[in-house]
């Protein structure tokens, strides 16, 4: 790593992200909360922005698990709330794991109705370059999926032992998540799986005409893995199609929740060992939906589905798996705290966010280890 790499890093970062927290754009709403997260940060409410600029020059130093949020939901469409996630689980994080050794690299800046630059025409990008840089002329990306694989590409590059921990958001965030980070450990030489703990597939080509988002971003990442059946997938169980049908369409390995229900845990551990064991992979990558958990768990999301995981069930597969591999990257999404179709009222949000710390905090001192 050079000076100049790191300088170049610097200068993105800073107009691309913002202060952890502050990626939802609001004036007045969960202003406390905001306060409160960057007081335990940063020890201080006011002059964030330059607390957080100074803060980022000491990276190259720092933890090896690397926070950064991505407080978007263009990409779902069921129930929206999941941009308020980020915020929600760093503070969750911070009361409950404030011993964790981490960086908080910031937020993606999000203009709120944008997904992947590539939806825009030129005088779009040209507004939204002049709304989020002051300079119609950057040459930065504008929507949150953009800004985050372009950002990402440079971090790894930068900083190759240093992992990203993804806070969104809907699951359409994982897709330049894990973009950024197979094609990084190519580059590096090494072969990497992802687990992903979900309800569903997320294997569609596309979704209404879009084909970047939370129901198809497991597809247009298959080509980064060395294979197929790289892509693990834990606790589907809400699909209009048999497994049969995603296996054999798209060569990757499903473990339903039903299996885990009616063979055991241990069972499906297992097998997950065996589907990896002379695969030669050097790390995972855990992409990890909140609605893998039952919604009894888990119900201030956006899709939130009965016959789940338990949250001790999932942390035994995840237990297992990092006793043999080092988990190198990592995501939480679609934790929406005002969101819950369950009836439970305020309890879902406290226990979903509650077991959201739970497994993030977990991922995290993985990734610390590394």
């Amino acid at each position: 790593m050079t000076t100049n790499s790191t300088a170049l890093f610097y200068q993105k970062a800073s107009q691309c992200l913002c202060p952890p927290g502050n990626g939802v754009f609001t004036v007045n709403t969960a202003k406390e909360r905001k306060q409160n997260l960057h007081q335990a940060l940063y020890g201080q409410i006011t002059d964030i922005e330059s607390v957080w600029l100074n803060s980022l020059k000491q990276l190259e130093h720092s933890s090896s698990a690397v926070v950064l949020g991505i407080a978007s939901d263009c990409g779902g469409g069921i129930l929206r709330g999941a941009n308020w996630g980020p915020l929600f689980v760093r503070s969750t994080l911070l009361e409950q794991y404030p011993d964790l050794k981490t960086f908080d690299l910031g937020d993606i800046r999000v203009i709120p109705h944008l997904l992947a630059d590539k939806y825009l025409n030129n005088e779009t990008i040209t507004n939204c370059r002049r709304a989020l840089y002051q300079d119609e002329s950057s040459p930065y990306a504008v929507s949150p999926l953009t800004i985050t694989e372009d950002i990402l590409h440079d971090f790894y590059a930068t900083y190759p032992n240093k992992g990203i921990f993804g806070i969104g958001g809907d699951h359409s965030i994982s897709y330049p998540l894990t973009k950024a980070y197979l094609q990084a450990k190519k580059k590096q030489g090494k072969r990497a799986a992802i687990i992903h703990f979900d309800a569903h597939t997320d294997l569609l080509v596309e979704r209404l005409g879009i084909d970047l988002c939370f129901g198809s971003w497991c597809t247009h990442i298959l080509d980064d893995l060395h294979e197929n059946h790289h892509l693990i997938q834990v606790g589907i169980r809400s699909s209009g199609k048999p497994k049969s049908h995603w296996e054999d369409t798209f060569g990757v390995k499903q473990h339903w929740a039903h299996e885990v229900k009616e063979n055991g845990v241990q069972s499906v551990i297992d097998n997950i060992h065996r589907q990896l064991a002379d695969e030669n992979i050097d790390e995972l990558y855990v992409s990890f939906d909140i609605d893998a958990l039952d919604d009894s768990f888990a119900a201030a999301t956006g899709t939130p589905e009965p016959d789940g995981l338990s949250p001790d069930e999932a942390l035994a597969i995840l237990k297992s798996l990092a006793d043999k591999y080092p988990i190198t990257g990592a995501d939480m999404m679609e934790i929406a705290p005002f969101t819950d179709s369950t009836g439970q009222g305020a309890s879902a949000a406290e226990s979903t966010l509650k077991v959201g710390a739970d497994i993030s905090a977990f991922l995290l001192k993985e990734m610390a280890k590394n």
